[in-house]
């Protein structure tokens, strides 16, 4: 399986980058990397490291859509042909390559995935897909988590749908549990949207549909998907981010207020790893563009070596699993109906 890495994108690129692809080659020997970007610069990372020279390949992309673009996405993927980004996807879509990882410009990867891979046949909408952690060291999938500001009631069906297939291939669930994102439990809470989307979910007979929930109740285990539009969807992902932030901080003040909270610290540091551990969004390496005719895959514009490693290894499974023509058979199958 050959991967493209855009090897430009985010914040610590080519040093980050190019340290994933060379540990994710090292993890399974099944993968290859193809490291887009300017060669140059790759090549001297990779003087680094001693690695198998006929698993990772570079591919010369002499532009860079940068984090800070001052132009709108759409502008800079049409103007940059040679960047980094595009060059990567434009072998998912010639066959070069089985997926696109990159920690670049979010709204430029974006545009530039359904500009050049296009949604399937059926979709209505491309949905930011993302993992959330739960109670018991699990995991639940988001989504949508940004892509669709504005929805429809059967944007959220679909959605439910494909997230359904990404749960089964990504955290091995057969049945996976879905719920829709509320301000209740109860069945006609909500507005017009979820209202409508409610009904719509209960009558769709490829998904297990548990009915509403609530942000609160989101990682007690109730769930394995977590179905939303893409306002709702980033506004939680962010606020998770940040209310995880603030936890970390408040820890760190009060370890530093006496000796016997440094002592506590200490005995406590087993159990302070696992819950760095759980919160680490590097843990699944980043968010999948659902709904189109090709893996791409979002890495955290922060990412470090391990997040890109791991945004590798998923890419590779979702294309080991053949999930693009699972989610073809699913959505060709409601095509009447959307």
């Amino acid at each position: 399986m050959k991967i493209a890495l855009d090897a430009m994108g985010g914040d610590y690129a080519p040093l980050e980058t190019v340290k994933g692809a060379i540990e994710a080659i090292g993890e399974n020997k099944n993968i290859r990397v193809i490291l887009v970007g300017k060669e140059e610069l790759i090549n001297k990372e990779l003087l680094k490291y001693s690695y198998d020279k006929d698993r990772i390949e570079v591919k010369n992309a002499t532009e860079v859509i940068e984090m800070d673009e001052k132009t709108s996405p759409t502008i800079a993927v049409r103007a940059k042909k040679d960047a980094s980004m595009n060059v990567a996807l434009e072998m998912v879509k010639n066959g070069e390559a089985v997926a696109c990882i990159s920690a670049g410009n979010t709204g430029a990867l974006m545009t530039a995935s359904q500009l050049k891979l296009k949604r399937i046949k059926g979709v209505l909408r491309a949905a930011i897909t993302t993992v959330f952690p739960a109670n018991d060291s699990k995991h639940i999938v988001l989504l949508d988590a940004g892509a669709n500001a504005d929805c429809k009631p059967e944007y959220l069906d679909q959605f439910a749908t494909m997230a359904n297939e990404y749960a089964k291939v990504l955290l091995n669930i057969e049945s996976p549990r879905i719920g829709l994102l509320n301000i209740g439990e109860e069945d006609g809470k909500g507005n017009e949207l979820t209202k409508s989307a409610f009904y719509l979910l209960k009558e769709n007979k490829n998904i297990d549909f548990c009915g509403n929930i609530e942000t609160r109740e989101m990682t007690n285990g109730s769930v394995d998907v977590v179905v939303t539009d893409g306002f709702t969807g980033n506004i939680v992902l962010k606020t998770a981010e940040g209310t995880v932030h603030f936890m970390k901080n408040i820890i760190k003040d009060g370890v530093k207020k006496s000796l016997l909270a440094k002592i506590g610290a200490l005995l406590m540091s087993p159990v302070f790893k696992e819950m760095k551990k759980q919160s680490d969004s590097s843990e699944y390496g980043g968010a999948l563009f659902m709904g189109l005719n090709g893996i791409s895959i979002k890495a955290h514009g922060n990412s470090d070596s391990k997040a890109i490693k791991n945004a590798i290894l998923v890419g590779n499974k979702f294309a080991e699993n053949n999930f693009i023509e699972s989610l073809k058979k699913v959505i060709g199958g409601e095509n009447e109906k959307y």
